[in-house]
């Protein structure tokens, strides 16, 4: 393999690794300055100085949060894709173009790439992958998903001979600090406000409101998990805007909290991957996880249940994460499945009314007599087991707060929908999947 041949496999083994960063934001820079700072380590344990040589920005004069030496920066890419030194490189700018022809070119030539990049792994990794085997390189991402947790590395080693069925967890610690803040009294503008100055969520924060970036992550940990190739299209995916303090109140009223929660599930033979707002039990592990953190949870035959949890964003916290692949790569010879495509079988989409769950449904009506039969008539024309159902009285009519036995997913959606369109119907009602342990009679709600 030309990556071998480069890293010095064969007679002569040279001491220094040249690595090219493309991108030497805050990442970039706390990669270089990890590389550095833990030099003499890597050293030690594989027998390899990695070097930044080489990393490319937009703009030379920028003030960085570690200065390279001279000569390092360039805004030229050809300077890094044409020269034939470079032995690996981290992908470390963001979106789609140029950073996807800029990781193919040097993926096709043989040089391996780590990438921090979901969007780019969630919607290229076929053709990604593809140049990587062509050029006999590898491609890592653990940085994709959860920062410094190592949920790639583990579902790809330590799990290799467990079948994972289902992962769920919280994967944008944006969202997640910004419920937290709405838990604590903020509305939901005051808590993402409070987010932004803190430096959790960006000045566009669109990406991690809407799901997106979660949907990006789940599609890659659904992929790695099952082994089958699930693009973020096929994640179904609600976002955090429309929660507000009535839901965070109704949740505590029921001893729960608001999560945006990731779920991939594998059954029968097909994969359902959905994103979305959830009522999470006091007492489940998801309910603990605070501030910008994330926590991933994996069940399998094997393993029954393991839960992975720390920082899921931030410069270092990223940065070791790509180091770790760095690292990976030079100590890994040979093919094989750990740098391969982990997806390698087709799945089918699976029917919503194959996943149940309970759920939280809220519905503002008109106070009229009849009303609350006509929802629990439409909730039981699809069948749907109402668990406990509470109304309390506002100025414009009743908020009906209905707790759903477990039931199939479709079945809610489609309820929901009949429920929204009847008349006496104020606003678009809300459901929100329950995310427990314990049945709905231990939680107290028939």
């Amino acid at each position: 393999m030309q990556f071998l041949r480069r890293l010095g496999c064969g007679p002569v083994t040279p001491v220094d690794v040249p690595i090219a960063l493309l991108g030497y934001g805050t990442v970039g820079a706390a990669v270089h300055r990890l590389l550095v700072e833990t030099g003499d380590d890597i050293e030690r344990l594989t027998g390899r100085r990695l070097r930044v040589t080489r990393a490319l920005v937009r703009d030379l004069a920028k003030e960085r949060g570690f200065a390279p030496e001279d000569g390092v920066l360039t805004t030229d890419a050809e300077e890094i894709l044409g020269d034939g030194e470079i032995a690996l490189a981290a992908e470390l700018m963001g979106g789609l173009e140029p950073a996807g022809s800029y990781v193919l070119s040097l993926l096709e030539r043989g040089v391996s790439v780590v990438t921090a990049n979901k969007q780019l792994v969630a919607h290229r990794s076929p053709e990604l992958f593809a140049a990587a085997a062509r050029g006999g390189a590898q491609l890592r991402f653990e940085a994709c998903v959860c920062a410094a947790i190592p949920v790639i590395k583990v579902l790809r080693e330590a799990l290799v001979a467990t079948h994972v069925h289902r992962v769920l967890g919280i994967v944008n610690g944006t969202t997640n600090f910004v419920l937290g803040e709405m838990e604590a009294g903020r509305t939901y503008e005051e808590a993402l406000a409070e987010a932004q100055r803190l430096g959790y969520a960006e000045a566009d924060p669109v990406d991690d409101v809407s799901g997106a970036d979660a949907a990006a992550k789940m599609a890659i940990l659904a992929s790695v998990a099952f082994g089958a190739r699930v693009a973020p299209e096929d994640v179904e995916v609600e976002g955090i805007e429309a929660v507000r303090p009535e839901h965070v109140a109704a949740a505590r009223a029921l001893e729960m909290t608001v999560k945006l929660v990731g779920q991939a599930t594998l059954a029968n033979g097909a994969a359902d991957v959905r994103v979305g707002p959830a009522l999470v039990d006091r007492h489940h592990p998801l309910a603990a996880v605070e501030g910008a953190f994330n926590a991933v949870m994996l069940q399998g035959d094997a393993i029954r249940e393991i839960t992975l949890s720390g920082p899921g964003a931030g410069g270092i916290e990223t940065a070791s994460a790509v180091v770790a692949d760095l690292v990976s790569i030079v100590g890994t010879s040979g093919p094989g499945f750990l740098q391969d495509d982990p997806a390698r079988r087709s799945l089918a989409r699976a029917d919503a009314d194959a996943i149940r769950s309970p759920f939280y449904v809220r519905v503002d009506v008109d106070d009229r007599p009849g009303v609350l039969a006509r929802v629990a008539g439409q909730l039981a024309v699809e069948g749907v087991s109402v668990a406990r159902l509470v109304q309390n009285q506002t100025d414009a009519g009743a908020t009906l707060h209905i707790v759903t036995h477990e039931a199939p997913v479709g079945s809610v959606a489609r309820s929901v929908r009949a429920i929204a369109a009847m008349p006496e119907t104020l606003e678009p009602p809300t459901a929100l999947r329950v995310v427990s342990d314990r049945g709905v009679e231990e939680l107290g709600w028939t």
